[in-house]
């Protein structure tokens, strides 16, 4: 992609809450000096530019190369090269950057090209196998695009974690309540499984998960089938339910129709936990159904979300 093509990529980026919610997604394509092909979702991607000049400044982490001045904001610019641990990592001559949005924080990503914006159905985007995900576990997806070329999608939540550490959870006051109660999650994400489980445990809630929205769908019915012949309420083993919007198979808000328009989960809260915090996506989770909408990651606005969901 030519950089001068950068107000059509802005463009795509405008009319891309139209896919929200039909289990479909943009994904910018891009190389790291190899012949494999990485992607991340459109919706992230704020723009792509060339490099500017990048401030070193003394103890970054590794595979952080600097910081840059960018309309009036201080962000750092992260070799994804480096952290993928492919090629040649140098970062000399890397003339292109994508500026991302992530859980409410700005970042810039060194790579070696972009190349076209591609349009995918979720269900084709499948979690990697073990031998397969490698990277030191950065690759959260992959799919195959018509042309039978693979693309690895990236868990960007995962290297910003690697990058700038996790913040601890602080403690968080337990859930008041005579009776026990549980949560059921979805998400994708490695860092993201870790930190909502750290939330419910200082909450003192059990919980059960899943790894991506059909694997959570697959289960939420079988305990629903398991509950509706034991003649029992779903509501006394699962409290509320925890989903991504972002996730290999179905997304989060197919999954969230699914659930509310089955009757075995009236009653049932949805909270959609999502590093995708726009207005647009909030509509949208608000148009399928979800009874709250918590942008990734702040452990005391998740707890403070979940808390009140236990009583009704």
């Amino acid at each position: 992609m030519d950089l001068s093509d950068n107000q059509n990529l802005l463009e795509s980026v405008d009319a891309r809450t139209k896919l929200v919610g039909s289990n479909k997604m943009e994904i910018l394509l891009f190389s790291l000096g190899t012949r494999e092909t990485f992607g991340i979702n459109v919706f992230k991607v704020r723009e792509v530019t060339r490099t500017p000049t990048i401030t070193r400044t003394p103890n970054m982490p590794a595979g952080v190369e600097g910081v840059i001045s960018l309309r009036g904001n201080i962000i750092p610019v992260i070799s994804l090269a480096k952290f993928i641990n492919i090629g040649d990592a140098s970062t000399a001559g890397v003339a292109t950057m994508m500026v991302t949005e992530y859980s409410r924080r700005t970042q810039g990503f060194l790579v070696h090209d972009v190349d076209r914006i591609v349009r995918v159905d979720w269900d084709k985007v499948k979690a990697p196998e073990t031998i397969l995900a490698g990277h030191d576990g950065l690759i959260t997806a992959i799919t195959e695009l018509p042309d039978g070329k693979l693309v690895s999608i990236l868990d960007v939540e995962q290297i910003l974690a690697n990058a700038f550490g996790e913040e601890p959870v602080p403690e968080l006051e337990k859930v008041d309540s005579e009776h026990e109660h549980h949560v059921f999650f979805v998400d994708d994400s490695m860092v993201a499984r870790k930190e909502i489980s750290q939330v419910l445990d200082k909450l003192g809630v059990k919980y059960n998960q899943a790894n991506n929205g059909f694997e959570g769908w697959e289960r939420l019915k079988g305990m629903a089938s398991r509950a509706q012949a034991e003649g029992r309420s779903l509501s006394e083993s699962v409290s509320v339910i925890l989903v991504d919007a972002e996730m290999p198979e179905m997304d989060g808000y197919v999954l969230t129709r699914n659930i509310k328009t089955d009757s075995r989960f009236d009653g049932i809260p949805v909270v959609m936990h999502s590093s995708l915090s726009s207005e647009a996506n909030r509509a949208m989770g608000k148009s399928v159904g979800v009874d709250a909408y918590v942008a990734k990651f702040d452990p005391t606005v998740l707890a403070d979300t979940l808390r009140p969901l236990f009583h009704k």
